[in-house]
């Protein structure tokens, strides 16, 4: 019989759990109850993805009142094209740091599996579907590797992945013969992060996914209902599934506009591929960790190892996993690069990659101290990212501004991390 898991002095960010009702804190009946307890949450610590959004507002607002052009359709368009890379990586790294551990690798992790996508399509004439499996499986193996010497050898993940960090960059100097550019000219690769939806099948897919996001909320609001516990007011379903329709229908307008500066040459609307393409990566995630056993064993290990491993999980065997998911979506991340770059060098995967991921998950909402995240803190750090770098362009900033401000924002997201975690253990 195991042992009793102890007491931890903090909840872990995770699915959400019903808590007992008591008579000090009563289970919410409509929207001002459910309103005053998120202010309770916020007042306790628990800031979840608030500060990302805030930023992100502020930003764009910003932005927008010194360049107008910042809210044109195409630098809209080139924003999310831009970002899909790191954020691709950035959601595999929100895996390892719930699990309180980081992945250095995951920079140069991607640029192996671009590499090897190159040499298969161009080198060897394989079709698409096959090397962009083989680019994955080689992400996996990584991962495997990273996860074996951490969770089973017993090495400091910051040890392996630095000496990981080091060794794929020759890895893809030896698959590139030492600096060899290799095109990519594959038509279906190259349309992942270069061509566009119609316009049609944008509002279909817009449609598609506000469908499921309002049974998704009614589902969830009817279970809780059938457990016994309070629903969620109609007047906060109506609100969430609202704010979807008209953001998602304010993006999808704009963007289905016409973005071609001469329409003679050719035409360029609809919503890039790529956008679907992290949308299908965030659902998955956001089902893997807040809809499944796997995502709750996740959050457990990042909350406290110890009591995971005395509550009966295979401690090792998640660790693995998040290594394994984690490498895989950097596969996605050096397939996008290789998509939008046209090519592959030995620069692909480096320079800042690895930075700007790690610092779009934090930024997000990712706690570096496990326990606290959630996928789409990935997306919304990388928007922020983003945003800061475009911005910032288009004012006519340097790269070494650039980098400063965005290094500020993550040591203040650090902050924010560290400062809610000590008012949650207070209280």
């Amino acid at each position: 019989m195991t042992a009793p898991a102890p007491e931890t002095s903090e909840k872990p960010e995770g699915p959400d759990l019903p808590a007992a009702p008591s008579p000090d804190r009563p289970a919410a009946t409509g929207l001002d109850a459910v309103g005053r307890g998120y202010l309770e949450q916020v007042r306790a610590g628990e800031l979840g993805a608030l500060p990302a959004v805030a930023g992100l507002v502020v930003l764009c607002v910003f932005f927008s009142l010194l360049r107008p052009v910042f809210l044109s359709n195409l630098n809209f368009a080139n924003l999310l094209t831009q970002s899909a890379g790191s954020i691709a990586i950035a959601m595999g790294l929100v895996f390892v740091l719930l699990l309180g551990e980081i992945d250095l690798s995951a920079g140069y992790a991607s640029g192996v599996c671009a590499a090897v996508l190159a040499i298969l399509l161009t080198d060897h004439g394989w079709p698409w579907y096959a090397a962009v499996a083989a680019a994955v499986l080689t992400g996996a193996a990584i991962g495997l590797l990273l996860g074996t010497l951490v969770a089973k050898v017993g090495i400091p993940s910051f040890v392996v992945t630095l000496a990981a960090f080091l060794g794929f960059q020759g890895v893809v100097l030896m698959l590139l013969k030492e600096g060899t550019n290799i095109s990519v000219k594959d038509p279906t690769v190259l349309a992942i992060a270069n061509d566009n939806l119609s316009p049609v099948l944008g509002w279909l897919l817009l449609a598609g996914c506000a469908a499921g996001y309002a049974a998704l909320q009614l589902r969830r609001s009817r279970d809780r209902r059938g457990r016994g516990l309070a629903g969620t007011p109609a007047a906060l379903l109506a609100i969430r599934i609202g704010a979807v329709v008209v953001l998602g229908g304010a993006a999808v307008y704009l963007l289905n506009q016409e973005r071609s500066r001469n329409v003679l040459v050719g035409s360029l609307k609809g919503v890039p591929i790529v956008v679907p393409v992290i949308g299908a990566l965030l659902l998955l995630g956001t089902f893997a960790l807040q809809r499944t056993r796997f995502g709750l064993h996740v959050y457990a290990v990042g909350g406290s190892p110890e009591a995971a491993r005395r509550a009966g999980i295979n401690v090792a065997f998640i660790r693995i996993a998040a290594f394994v998911i984690c490498s895989c979506l950097a596969a996605v991340g050096g397939i996008v690069a290789a998509s939008r770059g046209n090519s592959v060098d030995p620069n692909t995967g480096g320079s800042n990659v690895l930075l700007l991921a790690v610092g779009s998950a934090v930024i997000g909402g990712t706690s570096l101290f496990g326990g606290r995240g959630r996928v789409v803190d990935a997306v919304l750090g990388g928007l922020v990212v983003a945003v800061i770098q475009n911005g910032m362009g288009l004012m006519g900033y340097s790269s070494g501004v650039k980098y400063a401000v965005t290094g500020s924002v993550l040591l203040v997201a650090a902050g924010v991390d560290a400062m809610s975690r000590r008012r949650t253990a207070r209280r």
